[in-house]
């Protein structure tokens, strides 16, 4: 009995082991479907992780086709945004969203200068041109945040081991888009997590016969 144990206890240890050892992710999949979830947004803070600054960063959201590129973009406090139109018809940007209520006059190529976001929180974008425009900016002033690739998935080998609070967004979490999901990870493991989608997605715009004939001519000056 008392050797049985000790195999019995050694086994576990070799296990624990070997999960201490794993490479430390994150898998996120669609409740119901486990479908992999883009877009998904995390947060986690890590006591004497410092914190990143935006104050180099800039991104562009791209307006082409009526829609938003990228449509979730993620970045630190501090950092700013473009909004290039890749469009022939003019549109105007705007958000009423807590982080930076604003709105850019109406355009075509011009771009604007870039809006600087220095509060952190959601933002949600929209046109007032086109109402079935939209995309997200998430502004973060965690320890260290990430966005999920298409298959869902987030690396965490490279942060500290240990278990933190993790606070999760995706677009579709409720139709305010300010919703968070809240939770432990811990980051030696392969973690998977499934959430439940309650917002329906926006209408997909379709481009006019105008417009693909404007965009094929771009990729053709393009890629001649």
């Amino acid at each position: 009995m008392a050797q049985s144990l000790k195999w019995c206890l050694m086994a576990l240890l070799l296990l624990s082991s070997l999960t201490a050892r794993a490479s430390g992710s994150l898998q996120v999949t669609q409740a119901g479907s486990n479908e992999p979830l883009e877009h998904v947004v995390i947060e986690i803070d890590i006591p004497g992780l410092e914190r990143a600054t935006g104050a180099r960063e800039h991104h562009e959201i791209v307006q082409r086709q009526a829609t938003f590129e990228p449509l979730v973009t993620l970045m630190s406090v501090g950092a700013v945004a473009s909004f290039p139109n890749r469009d022939m018809t003019r549109h105007q940007v705007f958000s009423f969203s807590p982080p930076k209520v604003f709105s850019l006059d109406l355009y075509l190529k011009e771009t604007p200068p870039p809006v600087h976001f220095d509060a952190p929180g959601v933002e949600v974008l929209g046109c007032n041109i086109h109402d079935q425009m939209q995309a997200f900016i998430v502004i973060s002033d965690a320890s260290f945040f990430a966005l999920s690739d298409d298959r869902g998935r987030i690396d965490l080998a490279h942060l500290p081991p240990g278990r933190y609070s993790m606070r999760v967004w995706h677009p579709r979490l409720e139709d305010t888009h300010q919703q968070w999901w809240e939770g432990e990870i811990d980051t030696r493991l392969e973690t998977q997590l499934a959430l439940t989608l309650a917002a329906t997605p926006p209408p997909t715009a379709k481009p006019s016969l105008l417009q693909q004939r404007f965009q094929q001519g771009l990729m053709h000056q393009e890629h001649p």
